[in-house]
């Protein structure tokens, strides 16, 4: 260090640094001076719009050779799925298990197994969401079994009738829902006929359950005006039943079945459409039967003069 004497300090003059001269920086150096000082004060928002830029500009590239690049893809893509199909990963066994209403066809439709599929590759999920849209499936599960094989098992909707409209007839669920067409397989459901006979079904064919002697030559139910039922036999009998209080119709049937045995009996019809009250109409057999019992019982006391009108003795003589 030098020291400066009392001499130099002697020579000193008073400078106002104002008055100093500014020297002239190249543009090259003010710029890098520039960007030191931001960079030292805004490094993370500099960090942050550089990323951002990069990514736009990766955006517009990728816009403007879009045709090139997915076409680029969708050949990679191909090339994959084919290496994995050659390498013993391609899908050759495929395992079905739970199904009874569904085709294993229809199944197979919907798991859609190309020549390039592999287990590594198939879409499970996409799958899975086609198989639980056949309607007679209620939900499924695939799984993958490397190195070359699905297992798909499947649970079903539980049938609970057959709903026969238009010459139609189709088995249901217990919500009324279309399952698949009946092909004569499911002759122990029961079977209900008419407009919104399967939305009501339930109900009623609960109710039924818990009589096993009213269904035992029972044909069908049948839907009247979407308001009641009618129970149709197979002798021909029709019961008619009320609109409310059927519960109570059904158990007052029953007991009549149970006592008199009246489902066997020549009637053709059993009104019960008024609660309370049961009417008949007579078979041919029964009406005949009626008129002659009636004409046997005419006279309190048979062949009695004191209960007879002279038209009836008349009409006896004549005979």
């Amino acid at each position: 260090m030098q020291q400066v004497g009392a001499q130099g300090f002697a020579d000193a003059q008073l400078v106002d640094p104002r008055q100093l001269p500014v020297p002239i920086q190249s543009i090259t150096r003010r710029t890098r001076l520039s960007f030191t000082k931001a960079w030292l004060l805004h490094r993370k928002l500099m960090l942050r719009a550089a990323a951002a830029g990069i990514v736009l500009v990766g955006a517009v590239g990728v816009y403007e050779g879009r045709d090139g690049v997915g076409a680029g893809v969708a050949a990679l893509t191909r090339m994959a799925q084919g290496q994995f199909a050659r390498a013993g990963f391609g899908i050759s066994k495929i395992d079905i298990s739970g199904q009874t209403l569904t085709s294993e066809a229809d199944i197979l439709k919907e798991l859609a197994i190309t020549s390039q599929d592999s287990t590594l590759n198939f879409d499970a999920a996409g799958a899975l969401s086609r198989l639980e849209s056949i309607p007679s499936i209620k939900s499924a599960n695939i799984r993958k079994i490397y190195p070359n094989e699905l297992a798909v098992s499947v649970v079903e909707k539980e049938p609970m009738a057959r709903w026969r409209i238009d010459g139609v007839t189709q088995v249901v669920d217990e919500n009324g829902s279309p399952i698949v067409t009946d092909d004569g397989s499911f002759r122990s459901l029961p079977l209900v006929v008419g407009e919104g006979a399967a939305d009501d079904a339930k109900i009623m064919v609960r109710l039924l359950d818990q009589y096993p002697s009213l269904t035992g030559d029972l044909a069908a139910l049948s839907r009247i005006g979407e308001r009641r039922w009618d129970l149709i036999f197979y002798s021909g009998l029709r019961v008619e039943l009320p609109e409310t209080g059927v519960a109570q119709a059904l158990q007052q049937l029953d007991m009549y079945e149970e006592t008199s045995q009246l489902l066997d009996r020549d009637v053709n019809v059993i009104d019960m459409r008024v609660p309370g009250m049961l009417s008949l109409k007579l078979g041919d057999l029964a009406a005949q039967a009626r008129a002659a019992d009636a004409k046997k019982n005419k006279h309190v006391v048979a062949g009695d003069a004191e209960y007879e009108t002279a038209a009836e003795r008349a009409a006896e003589k004549s005979q």
